[in-house]
């Protein structure tokens, strides 16, 4: 354990002092708006900097190549400890903030998830609100990946590392041959999408910080606002149109925008396996909705539930977590299929959670070859996706993805229950959480907050949290006695 574990300590601590630098911008905004907050951040950027460079100093001789194993437990042990360190500007400038919460709500900026425990948000410094959305930025490509990007001193652990945090079943695709080069490609088409959000959020009605802040929120898919009403408070359908176009953008593969950038063609996207069936699935479900809205008199005429019934499934089924009304009102059809399309609607190798389209395909053929071998026993029936037959390891490697993704859900939503929550508020906080969609239902609603919940289902949910968004096996594996065997 010390030989596997002291070597990636050493990395830890430059990945540590780089994440110091990310809390510059909000000091900067500190400083420039003058808010309360502003000298927190001297503290936190001084913390968060010496620790690293500690325990980079003191694991300095330990350091070696890293190998494929390693990638596993560095990805685990940077977005588990990552997260305390970012807790640190809450803490101080809301020393009535346990760290269980601080630590909930920086997993969920991190993780982009969007769920909150903090209220009257509209009154936060505006430092805060941009670092709550700048963590849910970061997260979005994915602080490893940022760290290949920047690092090139990971040399060779380098696509251990990718490979570990990227999200999907099928993670050997190379952009690049090099993979710090496909690193900064990802993260250079992410920042110019960004910017080009930041300018239509501004062009649609929103100051410059608010359409700073959600649009990092936006292009990480993880729901923090500026203000408690969410999309709400702006009441606008400029607004909300921008915001539609920009998490249908983020919710697919940025391996497809990046190929589409690099070639100058839109045909990359005819050719992405899950890019129309997530745009099919998620829109469809939002005029199925709207339909419904309108046939139970939800809304008085279609074009207003339309608007309400796209703005918000489209919110949900990115897995992103913004609101532009109470939908936990509309008849319980409509937000269950929503939470139900966050399970899977986005695609692989986009910043959204879920089990991603690509194996929701992959396990509705499996399904339909299981079927057709009833009939014909000796057939040999390939599982294809876009005419590609795929090796029976992936299909495997698929299904025990996702069964191990319902036995968390179902063990999650036990907890809850024996803790005393209620079962609806149980099961949509899990799949909410698991799903990195921010809220659920109930007492965990979008008219709600998670502070009213305890210190053990708080811990519950953001383990949860770190599941959903490390696709479950990164995380689990470091826990099997097998993987500190020599």
């Amino acid at each position: 354990m010390r030989r596997r574990l002291l070597p990636l300590l050493h990395v830890l601590g430059l990945v540590i002092m780089l994440f110091s630098l990310t809390l510059l911008l909000p000091l900067a905004v500190g400083q420039w708006y003058g808010d309360a907050a502003r000298s927190c951040y001297d503290e936190s950027i001084a913390i968060t900097f010496v620790a690293g460079g500690l325990l980079w100093f003191a694991m300095r001789r330990f350091r070696r190549e890293l190998q494929a194993r390693d990638g596993f437990l560095l990805v685990s042990l940077v977005w588990t400890v990552l997260p305390a360190f970012a807790t640190l500007p809450l803490l101080f400038y809301l020393p009535g903030l346990s760290f269980t919460d601080a630590y909930f709500e920086t997993v969920s900026g991190i993780t982009t998830t969007g769920a909150t425990v903090l209220s009257y948000i509209d009154t936060l410094p505006p430092s805060i609100n941009l670092w709550r959305c700048e963590l849910v930025w970061l997260g979005g490509m994915g602080l490893i990946v940022l760290a290949v990007a920047i690092l090139p001193l990971l040399g060779v652990g380098g696509m251990q590392l990718y490979k570990a945090e990227l999200p999907g079943p099928m993670k050997d695709a190379k952009l690049t041959p090099r993979i710090t080069e496909t690193a900064k490609g990802l993260w250079l088409v992410y920042c110019v999408i960004t910017a080009a959000c930041v300018v239509a959020f501004w062009l649609a009605g929103m100051n410059w910080f608010d359409a700073l802040c959600h649009a990092f929120s936006t292009m990480g898919l993880g729901g923090f606002s500026t203000h408690d009403a969410s999309f709400g408070y702006f009441n606008s359908p400029a607004i909300e149109a921008v915001a539609v176009i920009f998490m249908l953008i983020a919710g697919i593969n940025f391996a497809s925008h990046f190929m589409a950038w690099r070639g100058r063609s839109l045909k990359v996207y005819v050719a992405d396996p899950e890019a129309g069936m997530f745009l099919l699935v998620t829109l469809g479900s939002a005029l199925a909705i709207a339909c419904y809205l309108r046939y139970t008199l939800t809304y008085s005429d279609f074009w207003t539930a339309l608007r309400y019934a796209v703005f918000n499934t489209v919110s949900v089924a990115t897995t992103t977590g913004f609101s532009s009304t109470n939908y936990g009102l509309w008849p319980m059809f409509a937000p269950l299929w929503m939470l139900f399309l966050s399970c899977f609607a986005t695609s692989a190798g986009s910043t959204g959670g879920g089990i991603k389209m690509i194996r929701a395909r992959l396990l509705f053929r499996q399904a339909a070859r299981e079927l057709t071998r009833l009939i014909h026993p000796q057939a040999q029936l390939p599982v294809k996706i876009k005419q590609q037959a795929l090796p029976d390891a992936i299909v495997f490697a698929v299904l025990g993805f996702v069964s191990i993704y319902l036995a968390v859900m179902l063990f999650a939503t036990f907890l809850l229950l024996l803790s005393g929550l209620d079962l609806v508020s149980a099961f949509s906080a899990v799949v909410a959480c698991m799903n990195n969609a921010g809220p659920g239902l109930e007492q965990v609603g979008p008219a709600t907050t998670y502070a009213g919940l305890d210190d053990f289902q708080i811990w519950v949910l953001t383990i949860s949290m770190l599941l959903g968004r490390l696709e479950f096996f990164t995380l689990l594996i470091v826990f099997t006695p097998g993987f500190w065997r020599r």
